[in-house]
């Protein structure tokens, strides 16, 4: 039995970037010789287990063969005769494919891998030298899930380059039909994290330069020249936007028809609070950005709109969202958004009109219903128009 550090873990040491997971392979054992040893299986489609101590995951070396289309149909061999090279010749990328004796690293997790203790029988140091991102073996293209990973890698290692001869394979899986196999979860799985990379339009690229974009996100494959809604990811990225914003950035450009934004939601079953910040983006830009133009009965019906005093937290988000757009212009990038300060100065003037007191106010006056709504509306509408003045 012989265990090694594998996957991320090497790659992001080897290129200086700090690790936060350790990814751990285990050659020559079985189940019974995991468990003997206090492992907690855990693995549903594999062999998996937990270490006794630390937690973290321990895979039993194996090989797959493709069984059925999609990225579920598998068949998975786990056993003490598969090699350490067999395991790295399954996975995705030569990056990826370098293990380390676990000897070699210490009780804190540190290590300091050199090439003469590296296992490395796909030159993914080489690739990483080079910075390409390259596909293991022809083994590739029976997981469609590796397009989206390849789109994510680019996006966070944008320096990097798709090596053509893994591009023209994954076009060749796009044209077998193999992206429209992918299920909603590992699609929303890996465009969310991808949009959470350092440079998310990249992500886009790579899927519209090997076809699957048009596929995956057909409405933005047809939304014209990319490269504006491109340049609007990019900079929530810089201004370190949440998911929610990004994405909002992302199918701003789908507005005003909402029918297109709900298609892309409904078929990658997108959480309801990132669509819901999305739809009050794309349907209420346009106003947001010409809001200087407003007297206090506009703007109180926009902080309405939006539901900001409910959810102010989300209206805030709503604004930077708008600003990554507007900042994604060519020539805006440092441009000042005076109006996300400016809202949320009217929003705070308004949401402290006490509006409890408005309501008994308006109860004693007599109005029932929606004529109490009217009163806190109405004395919203007053105190921002006094701050205004």
């Amino acid at each position: 039995m012989k265990i090694f550090l594998v996957g991320g873990a090497v790659r992001d040491r080897l290129l200086g970037r700090p690790v936060s997971d350790h990814d751990w392979l285990v050659v020559g054992a079985t189940p019974e010789n995991m468990v003997a040893r206090g492992y907690l299986p855990v693995g549903r489609d594999f062999p998996v287990f937990l270490h006794p101590r630390t937690r973290e995951e321990y895979a039993l070396a194996r090989t797959e063969r493709k069984s059925a289309p999609g990225y579920r149909g598998f068949t998975v061999h786990a056993a003490p005769d598969v090699t350490l090279e067999q395991d790295l010749a399954r996975r995705d990328l030569t990056v990826n494919a370098i293990a380390l004796p676990a000897e070699r690293v210490d009780a804190d997790g540190g290590f300091d891998p050199t090439p003469d203790t590296l296992a490395d029988p796909f030159h993914g140091q080489r690739d990483l030298r080079d910075k390409v991102l390259r596909h293991v073996t022809d083994a590739f293209r029976e997981d469609p899930v590796r397009i989206l990973r390849v789109a994510r890698f680019a996006a966070r290692f944008d320096d990097f380059s798709v090596a053509p001869d893994t591009m023209a394979l994954m076009r060749e899986m796009v044209a077998a039909g193999e992206a429209d196999a992918l299920v909603a979860e590992r699609v929303w799985q890996e465009l969310s994290r991808g949009l959470m990379e350092t440079r998310p339009s990249r992500m886009f690229e790579v899927l519209r330069d090997c076809g699957a974009l048009a596929v995956l996100l057909p409405e933005l494959d047809a939304a014209g020249p990319p490269d504006h809604w491109m340049a609007v990811v990019d900079t929530g990225a810089r201004l370190q936007a949440s998911l929610a914003v990004r994405f909002a950035c992302l199918v701003r450009g789908l507005a005003p028809d909402l029918q297109p934004l709900h298609a892309v939601c409904d078929r990658w079953r997108v959480p309801l609070d990132i669509r819901e910040l999305a739809e009050v983006v794309a349907r209420e830009q346009g106003c947001i950005d010409e809001s200087s133009a407003l007297d206090a009965t506009g703007l109180v019906r926009l902080l309405e709109r939006c539901d900001a005093f409910r959810k102010p937290a989300r209206f805030a988000e709503a604004l930077l969202a708008c600003e990554c757009a507007a900042r994604g212009r060519v020539g805006a990038e440092d441009s000042a958004y005076p109006q996300r300060a400016r809202l949320l100065a009217v929003l705070a003037t308004a949401a402290a009109v006490p509006t409890d007191v408005v309501a008994r106010a308006a109860q004693q006056a007599g109005a029932t219903g929606p004529k109490i709504g009217e009163a806190i509306h109405k004395a919203r509408v007053e105190a921002v128009a006094a701050s205004l003045a």
